[in-house]
């Protein structure tokens, strides 16, 4: 099936093969004129059924049988994803909270606990909601970095279909006492780039490493230790949004 869908600010044309990513876009159609089309096909799904047996092994996962039609959906945001490097659009992992207009970035390796500080915002902070829960896409245009909320959340769908201008991303770690300081570029650009989606294709990569490195004049870093109890986000609130840009 056909249909249209803007994220990032982008129209995006899909042809799918299952109505199942129709519904997972709905709140996200447009009828606006393409900026570019995306279409899947059988050898697409079957690629990502061969990723995600790959990956099940790396990590000793059992290796799970999913329908092609949720294959689909991994798919099309791969092309996605893809198709929108020269626009300067990139998909990082990580949590976006929006709160006062603006956005911040929670990225860290699996099983830190991104959801679990995320939902920690959401109770603790007046007014927070979620852009994207897991995997947010970036935009740099007229020298700011912007998070863009896509359907593409995760298991929690922790969505909204909005644009925020990206206050500052911050690399979140277990500890014991919650503690967060400024850091340099250089400091977080390795966990920026492992949680930066990586594209197989040369100049997809290229493309890829020398957005994340823009985002380095118009973004500031934090790293934020925290035991996931309710003070670790009041304590990451009140630095993220008092410090001025």
């Amino acid at each position: 099936m056909d249909f249209t869908v803007k994220l990032a600010g982008l129209v995006i044309g899909v042809s799918s093969l299952y109505d199942r990513v129709y519904r997972l876009c709905r709140e996200y159609l447009s009828d606006e004129a393409e900026d570019f089309h995306i279409t899947v096909t059988a050898e697409d799904i079957e690629s990502e059924r061969e990723k995600s047996a790959r990956e099940a092994e790396k990590s000793g996962q059992p290796v799970i049988d999913y329908p092609d039609s949720y294959l689909e959906t991994l798919a099309v945001y791969r092309k996605i994803v893809s198709a929108a490097l020269p626009y300067s659009v990139w998909l990082m992992h990580g949590s976006a909270i929006g709160v006062n207009q603006e956005a911040v970035l929670f990225t860290a390796p699996s099983g830190t606990g991104k959801t679990t500080h995320t939902k920690l915002w959401l109770k603790m902070i007046p007014g927070a909601f979620v852009v994207n829960g897991d995997k947010p896409l970036l935009r740099l245009r007229n020298g700011t970095c912007e998070v863009c909320g896509t359907p593409w959340a995760g298991k929690e769908q922790f969505e909204r279909n909005a644009i925020l201008p990206l206050r500052a991303i911050c690399v979140l770690k277990r500890g014991r006492e919650n503690r967060i300081r400024e850091c340099t570029f250089q400091e977080v650009y390795p966990t920026l780039l492992q949680q930066t989606y990586r594209p197989a294709k040369v100049d997809d990569l290229s493309q890829t490493i020398r957005l994340t490195e823009q985002i380095g004049r118009c973004v500031r870093f934090y790293e934020l230790s925290c035991n996931m109890e309710d003070e670790a986000a009041t304590v990451a609130y009140q630095k993220l949004f008092s410090d001025k840009n």
